[in-house]
């Protein structure tokens, strides 16, 4: 049975044995990430609609750009439970091991979400699946 969040206007399921952590939203952001237990990632932060998706997947894509060297890019988009995102896979080395990171973004009502997930590459191939349901889960009507 997956674990539910419903706080922040927003609802998506994860798996039970992920750990949730709001600290940002209980700390007045609009932010919330679920990890698995072996430390990869799945995040979500809401921002105003005003703020067009493509400007927030740039300015994560120029932040990670900052944070690591060698990071590919490949612009993407993609349809999840028939909404239109756009965004962003990445892959880059983080201590030592590959990493792959999903930025999307979308317009959704009154509010933007920009997700991002990561994992290292050992993981990813497992958890590539998981991401998408996450997703797939907040975006549902």
């Amino acid at each position: 049975m997956p674990a539910v969040y419903e706080k922040l206007g927003i609802r998506f399921q994860y798996p039970e044995n992920w750990s949730l952590d709001e600290k940002d939203a209980l700390e007045g952001e609009n932010s919330v990430a679920v990890y698995s237990p072996g430390g990869s990632f799945w995040s979500v932060v809401i921002y105003d609609a005003s703020l067009p998706p493509e400007e927030l997947v740039e300015a994560a894509l120029t932040a990670m750009r900052q944070e690591y060297d060698n990071l590919d890019a490949e612009q993407v988009r993609e349809s999840v439970v028939g909404q239109k995102l756009v965004g962003y896979d990445l892959n880059f080395y983080c201590l030592d091991l590959t990493n792959t990171a999903l930025i999307r973004g979308i317009r959704r009502g009154d509010a933007t979400y920009l997700i991002y997930s990561q994992a290292d590459d050992r993981e990813f191939a497992d958890l590539e699946q998981v991401f998408r349901a996450i997703t797939a889960s907040l975006l549902k009507d």
